[in-house]
């Protein structure tokens, strides 16, 4: 691998348009995306519904550009930025694995260069300054017409409800979010400029008075001091993998609780640098592949070439009935039931009208037997297919998928269609969402969220998309629901508005936005050699 200077001139990235961090990870200027045409084609990479079996998407996302290399291709990636949360949690790291690794990955995984602790910072002072004007009776906003809660990059369930200041006039029930669900993530990863990073800190809503009527951060007029915080933060940062393709990896939202994208920034440095931009939506098509065309897509202009869906024979054995603890075993049976998650997500993709390829993230225990039978069902469906061994073999491993990709993408792309129009209703934007990605009959709202509805419409924040909070581990609402479940409905809790971000994040069945440690987290894996080498991640 370059250092970070090399590979940064391999890009033509002035130096002067270079922050380093050691010599192997950067922070680059905004400046150098001045008069740089986006030359590059987006590729979309998502999956099948997520297991504890394990899909390997983004291990997958960096094999295939590696492949790409290999095909002789100038390619970039376009990544999120892991949550110490999930690291120390039930996840683990998640910069790719074996031969598909971004590095440095333990960097990668902790601290990196700062952003998560920035938008933490951030998120938080404007919460100090809220209870500081309760205090000091300096806002017109009550303790309990407060929405704005704090936020921590830790998974700690203890933290979703708590009290301040017990017994004063200001007491009032919050809580804490992880910062990976903050609107401060949202709105740095879709961000075009400082300039648009202010006027979206500027518009968070932070309560509604007695009288329903939104209060804005800048009324706070701590906006300025919030930028300050995130001024290095929204520059993207620079790294690679273990084959030298070059990673813009910046920002890090979920996709069960937040839009699930790394930012715009990021995505467009990886298209001004190479000729295929490669870029991942978190957990299956269903959350993050959703958002990235309802949010991101819809906000910025973008709009990707082809879409890729990973999938692997063991996870899809799990969604066809075939216990844990079995999945090694050959098992046509439960394979072939598990193959219906992947043709729901299929159906979903298609409806966005790109390309779609399967990719089979190839593992160990895999039969050639079970391979031929996925390929054999895409070939039904007349779906491109390619198996690619991307953590065994890396680049090599992914040679065929990659020109499976390039044979797969149109002399000329069309307009990117959108599941629903912002004029449209709240309750219908709901139901295309339900009806035609999560395969629903439909949705039932709960009382408090009719009543979240209207403050909304009374606000205007009616016409703002949709950013779904819903389980990862099932197309439905109920996580217990593998495989493409039938004869169910979508139960919305309750809404929660991020003006800033712009969008409004709905609260489907028990999901919540600060998730919990595991019985045995993750965290009590890791170690630190006496060479100080980090170990366990």
């Amino acid at each position: 691998m370059q250092n970070i200077f090399a590979l940064a001139q391999s890009l033509h990235i002035s130096d002067s348009h270079l922050t380093c961090y050691g010599n192997d990870k950067a922070k680059i200027s905004l400046k150098d995306l001045e008069h740089r045409p986006q030359r590059g084609k987006l590729i979309l990479v998502s999956a099948i519904t997520p297991t504890p079996a394990g899909e390997g998407k983004t291990t997958m996302s960096i094999g295939l550009a590696q492949g790409l290399k290999k095909a002789g291709q100038s390619v970039a990636l376009a990544l999120r930025q892991p949550s110490m949360g999930p690291v120390f949690g039930r996840k683990g790291g998640a910069t790719g694995g074996g031969r598909s690794t971004l590095h440095p990955s333990n960097s990668i995984n902790l601290h990196f260069t700062g952003d998560f602790h920035a938008i933490t910072s951030a998120h938080n002072l404007l919460s100090s300054v809220i209870d500081n004007q309760l205090f000091n009776g300096q806002t017109h906003l009550k303790p309990q017409g407060v929405l704005w809660k704090r936020v921590l990059d830790v998974n700690d369930r203890s933290l979703r409800q708590i009290h301040t200041s017990p017994g004063k006039p200001t007491e009032r029930t919050t809580g804490f979010d992880i910062t990976a669900a903050s609107e401060v993530m949202a709105i740095l990863c879709l961000s075009e400029s400082l300039q648009d990073l202010q006027a979206r800190l500027d518009r968070i809503v932070v309560g509604f008075t007695e009288d329903g009527s939104a209060v804005f951060a800048k009324e706070a007029r701590v906006t300025g001091a919030l930028l300050a915080i995130l001024r290095d933060a929204i520059e993207p940062n620079l790294v690679q993998s273990v084959e030298g393709v070059p990673a813009f990896v910046h920002g890090g939202p979920f996709a069960n609780i937040a839009h699930g994208c790394n930012s715009i920034l990021a995505t467009r440095m990886a298209l001004a640098h190479a000729d295929f931009a490669i870029t991942e939506g978190g957990f299956a098509f269903d959350l993050g592949g959703e958002k990235f065309m309802g949010i991101k897509c819809r906000q910025s202009g973008l709009q990707p070439e082809a879409i890729v869906i990973v999938a692997t024979v063991r996870a899809l054995k799990m969604h066809g009935g075939a216990p844990l603890n079995t999945l090694a075993y050959p098992d046509h049976i439960a394979l072939s039931a598990g193959l219906e998650n992947l043709a729901a997500h299929l159906d979903s993709a298609a409806q966005f009208q790109r390309p779609v390829i399967v990719a089979i993230n190839r593992f160990t225990n895999d039969s050639e037997q079970e391979l031929a039978l996925i390929h054999e069902f895409c070939q039904q469906r007349n779906v491109p297919c390619a198996t690619a061994d991307v953590f065994g073999q890396g680049g090599d491993g992914a040679i065929d998928l990659a020109k499976t990709l390039l044979a797969a993408l149109p002399e000329k792309s069309v307009p990117l269609p959108q599941l629903y129009e912002l004029e449209d209703t709240i309750e219908d934007k709901l139901h295309a969402i339900a009806t035609r990605i999560y395969g629903a009959d439909g949705v039932h709202l709960t009382d408090a969220a009719k009543a979240k509805i209207e403050l909304f419409r009374k606000n205007g924040f009616d016409r703002l998309p949709l950013c779904m909070a819903k389980t990862q581990n099932s197309l439905s609402d109920d996580a217990t629901k593998l495989g493409r479940p039938k004869g169910f409905t979508i139960t919305v809790r309750d809404f929660e508005i991020a003006n800033g971000a712009g969008f409004i994040v709905v609260l489907t069945g028990t999901m919540m936005r600060m998730p919990a440690l595991p019985k045995v987290p993750a965290a009590e894996h890791i170690q630190v050699s006496p060479e100080g080498d980090i170990i366990g991640i």
